[in-house]
């Protein structure tokens, strides 16, 4: 039988704010969701989630338009 992993921790208080301004700061630099997912290492979603608390304005997502053939 496998290990039990360990539980999540929540991010609340002085260090939830704290973080959602350091992702907002990068996402705004640059960085992308995926990237900063995995370096505060929790998921997409999570991460989406502190952005959107953080007001940030999304980018549309990359790529080139696809032709109308």
């Amino acid at each position: 039988m496998d290990a039990p992993t360990a539980k999540a921790t929540r991010i609340t208080g002085v260090a939830r704010v704290k973080l959602r301004g350091q992702l907002k700061t990068a996402y705004e630099d640059g960085a992308s969701i995926r990237q900063l997912a995995a370096g505060i290492q929790k998921s997409y979603g999570s991460t989406h989630s502190l952005l959107a608390e953080a007001g940030v304005d999304f980018r549309n997502r990359g790529g080139q338009p696809r032709s109308r053939g």
